[in-house]
């Protein structure tokens, strides 16, 4: 992918708006089948665009066009480790558990013979970060921003339970959504930037653009573009469906907050034993 120069001015009106997902666990969930619950590697659009409508307060039934028109780029700063929890279901009242099909009278029936707990398998990642960049015209994302940083209704980073850590917003950007994402310095902790790498090679995975594309005409991005399903095109409970989106693979090579001397191509050495190193971090 050609990447834009820093210096390469938004388009008049526009903006870019950095989110930062962060914390213990997040799950990414965009299909359910029987009782597994998976997480994609990264957010998935849908996960993001219902923090922004919980932020603003928005009800289930609200409409959320302006959301998921926003062009939505996701980088992998630390993907996290995959933790696969073992979860069981019961009746508090020790009857038998309900099954999926349901009566000439719409009332599910009991499962037979009956079956009193359920098991389910539920992925999460633990210790993962995101930046998440959204954008699109900059009085909405101004006040997507503000909505963040005070929201409506708990945020959670794809499931209730999945608290994010602070900062979320990162606030607004000028320029393209990849000349913002390459700029942006790397959001893991301090600890391990530590060995002194100015810079950072990270994936991301962005929508893509459909005019106005800035990617050299030889490029071969298309090779690394995929499909998704994950743009909701309501919250309704009643009426829940999704549509596709194209996304492109890439890489963006990050700055980072590092201070020692160490140079792109190679890292300061530490002249004591690093018991992390193993882990990566």
């Amino acid at each position: 992918m050609a990447t834009p120069s820093p210096g390469t001015p938004s388009d008049e009106g526009q903006a870019v708006l950095l989110l930062r997902l962060a914390g213990p666990l997040q799950s990414w969930g965009d299909r359910s089948a029987f009782n597994r619950r998976d997480t994609r590697p990264e957010p998935t659009k849908s996960g993001i665009v219902g923090l922004l409508a919980a932020a603003e307060g928005r009800a289930r039934g609200e409409p959320i066009a302006d959301l998921t028109d926003l062009r939505l780029g996701v980088r992998v700063d630390q993907p996290g480790r995959l933790l696969r929890d073992y979860h069981t279901v019961s009746d508090y009242r020790g009857g038998p558990l309900p099954q999926a099909g349901v009566s000439a009278k719409g009332v599910q029936k009991l499962t037979s013979p009956p079956k009193f707990t359920h098991v389910t398998t539920r992925f999460y990642l633990e210790d993962a970060v995101f930046v998440a960049g959204l954008a699109g015209p900059r009085d909405l994302l101004e006040r997507l921003d503000s909505a963040v940083r005070r929201p409506a209704f708990p945020l959670a980073l794809g499931r209730r339970s999945c608290v994010p850590t602070q900062p979320l917003s990162l606030g607004l950007r000028d320029g393209s959504l990849e000349t913002v994402l390459a700029n942006e310095p790397w959001q893991v902790p301090e600890r391990a930037q530590r060995r002194g790498r100015r810079r950072v090679d990270l994936s991301a995975v962005l929508d893509v653009q459909e005019s106005g594309n800035d990617r050299d005409a030889d490029d071969d991005s298309k090779a690394r573009e995929d499909l998704v399903y994950d743009v909701p095109s309501t919250f309704d409970p009643r009426a829940r469906s999704f549509t596709s989106r194209r996304v492109q693979h890439t890489w963006l090579s990050v700055p980072t907050m590092a201070t020692g001397s160490g140079t792109d191509t190679e890292p300061d050495v530490d002249s004591g034993h690093d018991p992390f190193a193993l882990l990566g971090w």
